[in-house]
């Protein structure tokens, strides 16, 4: 299974609250709505910071994991025009895109 993980910032002038709102609330939703999530991605899940006391100030706002079956699902799914036109523009209405950073892992589950 190959998984995506994209760290997030909020756009500037953004509150945390509200970023926090459009990703969950907007986002999400509309990210699932389009036919080939549905047919392609095997899992997606948004995560924000919580207050953890003891730990390092949080180094982003959020975090978005993407699953797919194969490379070919993730292309499929990333070519479609509704990605294209109706998920993609969304993003940089609440991301700062130029601090995305992108981690594409195989998940092995220890425990």
């Amino acid at each position: 299974m190959l998984k995506l993980i994209f760290m997030i910032n909020r756009a500037e002038g953004m509150s945390y609250e509200r970023f926090v709102d459009h990703h969950r609330n907007r986002h999400a939703p509309l990210f699932t709505s389009i036919p080939e999530a549905e047919r392609h991605v095997r899992k997606y899940a948004v995560s924000h910071p919580v207050p953890a006391e003891n730990y390092p100030p949080r180094a982003y706002d959020g975090l978005t994991e993407i699953w797919f079956e194969d490379w070919e699902g993730h292309d499929a799914f990333f070519a479609s025009d509704n990605y294209r036109t109706l998920v993609n523009p969304d993003e940089a209405r609440f991301i700062d895109m130029g601090s995305v950073a992108v981690m594409v892992t195989e998940e092995k589950e220890v425990i």
